[in-house]
């Protein structure tokens, strides 16, 4: 992978012990003032995990990311349907709502999407910034989502998604409970004209698709599962659960005929990549949604 130059607008630190934002910033710019730090803080120019702070007594925790911004100020990022986990110049993570498009499609053109509310939001900023689709999850499914700023930043990680992605993990409640509370489903994916993934056993002409699952949880009706991909394919969690006779709770397009928490219960719960600039690992997780936990609680589980 070719190695992407670094802008000097911005400086990225990694807290190594616990302690409060303003202690940390006077250790590392030792040169300058307390009200200059102030000052930093009170324009937004210092982000915490990817969230402008200017608490100056914020407390920070081994691990926490924090960026520097001596270039243009941050704004602050609110939307009901978007959380924002992570951004830099390079990159933003989000957590994206259930029943939220990641981009437009061809069927959908003129929809609100997560990738138009982000273009707006980068745009305010200034307005030659662009946006660029990494990857992609389900409009029913909830969960973090990755976008790039830049085409070489999209690129690199794209072209090396193997190499960068060390762990991509959801969370699916569904009917009944599998046969095997731990197995891998390995078939050949396909999408028809009316733009529903077919499973084959054979080689079909399809892409291979590869899919890791473990049962958390399980009552009488239903189950909790951890996922991993070996493989990212359009609805391929959806289709392979589907096969061993467990579709997703919500989910009609691929089997369900139940929706016990009146939603499709998928969430990408984890995402952990090598950062294609910085060289940094990164790793993200977001809670399981209640609803998922609340159905075990009113199910006595098993």
């Amino acid at each position: 992978m070719q190695k992407i130059k670094e802008k000097t607008k911005q400086t990225v630190l990694r807290v190594k012990e616990d302690t409060e934002l303003l202690a940390f910033l006077a250790i590392h710019f030792n040169g300058k003032s307390r009200n200059a730090l102030k000052n930093m803080l009170t324009h937004k120019q210092v982000c915490v995990n990817g969230k402008p702070v200017s608490q100056y007594n914020y407390p920070l925790h081994i691990g926490d990311s924090i960026v520097i911004n001596t270039g243009k100020v941050h704004l602050e990022f609110k939307h009901s349907r978007i959380k924002l986990v992570y951004e830099d110049d390079y990159l933003i993570v989000i957590e994206k709502a259930e029943g939220l498009l990641a981009v437009a499609t061809d069927e959908r053109k003129e929809e609100t999407t997560a990738f138009s509310i982000l273009s707006n939001y980068l745009k305010h900023k200034d307005p030659h910034n662009r946006l660029f689709v990494v990857h992609r999850i389900d409009r029913e499914t909830s969960g973090l989502l990755m976008y790039a700023k830049s085409r070489e930043v999209q690129l690199a990680l794209q072209e090396n998604w193997h190499e960068n992605v060390t762990e991509r993990v959801y969370y699916a409640v569904v009917e009944g409970k599998p046969e095997k509370t731990e197995d891998t489903i390995i078939s050949y994916l396909r999408q028809s004209k009316a733009l529903k993934t077919h499973s084959s056993d054979a080689d079909d002409g399809g892409k291979e698709a590869i899919t890791h699952y473990r049962v958390v949880r399980s009552n009488e009706d239903y189950a909790m599962l951890r996922v991993e991909l070996d493989t990212g394919r359009k609805n391929q969690i959806r289709v392979h659960l589907q096969t061993i006779g467990c579709p997703i709770v919500g989910d009609k397009k691929y089997g369900a005929s139940s929706s016990p928490i009146g939603r499709v219960g998928l969430h990408a719960r984890t995402l952990a990549f090598k950062h294609p600039v910085t060289d940094e690992n990164l790793r993200f997780e977001t809670p399981i949604p209640t609803k998922f936990n609340a159905l075990f609680v009113k199910n006595k589980e098993k």
